[in-house]
């Protein structure tokens, strides 16, 4: 099945929103008062469709693949680490691991790309189309077969999990890198506006990964289409979330979408089909320098800001709890009706209550 096919059609409905909005309204607290969840709380029974949301198992998913571009010196660990941190999510030793087991979520972990071969075992799946792209400071990232393939193993992907949400993850050294010209491409800003330390470059570093950067922009230059920028760019686990976040949003499930990585998948995804960010949730702001401005292209409002900037899915996992408060709120909440609590006074001051 090709993911790009999918019509993701618009959740927008005036008079459930207007219900939802009414339920929350009438819970027992001053209107407005429990701030950011009421609104979430809201989206989520949009995308949901249902005036009593309820999140059931929800399934983060680590994509993970290697960048031929590592190769120039634009991280500051050896690609080794990609395959390494894969074997140390399925050893249950990861953050994400941890937070994951913590709050129920169920972890799959997904080889897009790694430069290695992994035994079969539980909680990995396979869906490698090449081991890692090429350097893109030489050729294409990916050929556009190759970027189709990945983006439909990500669709497939979730068409194979259970539950309603789906919480982005990933790993691969290098992929600052990709996100930072996929966002200075698709945004039209500048690469050096867009780059950061990524995995702990200093600023000697830094500098001299911007100015690789540029140049690969400038060898891709005619690469402009979401497409196009995503196969010239790369990567591997890049192009299989996008697929992923298409196929999530055409099945109305909820999207926790993690940090800087996640968010260009998200970005190229939102290209191609603008409805997706619907079924987004923002789960932090990264402490990765390009994060803000993708952010801010997208108009998302992150619901954490703790200087975060591991990658793996963990900040969605940090938020996840918010999720799940939010979906109580509405169901478990008792109305000023149901509890026999009197409302404030028409015209009274907040602050008298």
């Amino acid at each position: 099945m090709n993911a790009l096919t999918l019509k993701i059609e618009s959740v927008d409905n005036a008079a459930l929103r207007e219900r939802l909005q009414h339920i929350v309204d009438n819970k027992t607290k001053p209107l407005g008062s429990l701030g950011r969840l009421e609104r979430l709380a809201v989206d989520i029974g949009m995308v949901l469709g249902t005036e009593a949301p309820d999140i059931r198992q929800p399934q983060m998913v680590v994509f993970a693949a290697d960048h031929g571009l590592a190769a120039k010196g634009v991280s500051a660990y050896p690609s080794d680490v990609t395959w390494q941190m894969v074997e140390n999510f399925l050893a249950g030793g990861a953050a994400v691991s941890v937070l994951a087991r913590q709050h129920g979520l169920g972890l799959t972990v997904v080889d897009c790309g790694v430069n290695k071969d992994f035994a079969p075992r539980e909680g990995l799946l396979v869906r490698k189309v090449a081991h890692g792209t090429r350097d893109a400071s030489e050729a294409p990232a990916m050929t556009d077969a190759q970027c189709q393939e990945a983006i439909d193993n990500g669709a497939e992907v979730v068409r194979g999990l259970p539950g309603n949400a789906l919480l982005l993850g990933e790993m691969g050294i290098g992929n600052t890198s990709a996100a930072a010209m996929l966002l200075a491409r698709l945004a039209n800003l500048s690469i050096a506006d867009c780059t950061g330390a990524g995995t702990g470059l200093d600023a000697e570093r830094v500098s001299r990964k911007i100015g690789i950067l540029r140049e690969v922009l400038a060898r891709h230059a005619a690469a402009t289409s979401p497409l196009a920028a995503l196969a010239a760019l790369g990567g591997l686990e890049i192009a299989t979330m996008v697929g992923a976040v298409l196929q999530a949003a055409h099945d109305r499930r909820v999207i926790v979408v993690d940090g800087f990585i996640a968010t260009s998948a998200v970005l190229v995804a939102a290209k191609l089909q603008p409805h997706v960010l619907q079924r987004c949730v923002f789960a932090h702001r990264s402490g990765e320098r390009g994060h803000a401005l993708m952010l801010a292209h997208l108009r998302a409002e992150p619901l954490l800001d703790l200087g975060l900037r591991l990658g793996e899915g963990s900040g969605g996992a940090l938020a996840w709890p918010l999720l799940q408060s939010a979906c109580a709120v509405v169901r478990e909440m008792a109305s000023f009706e149901s509890a026999g609590v009197s409302r404030e006074e028409e015209g009274a001051e907040a602050s008298q209550s």
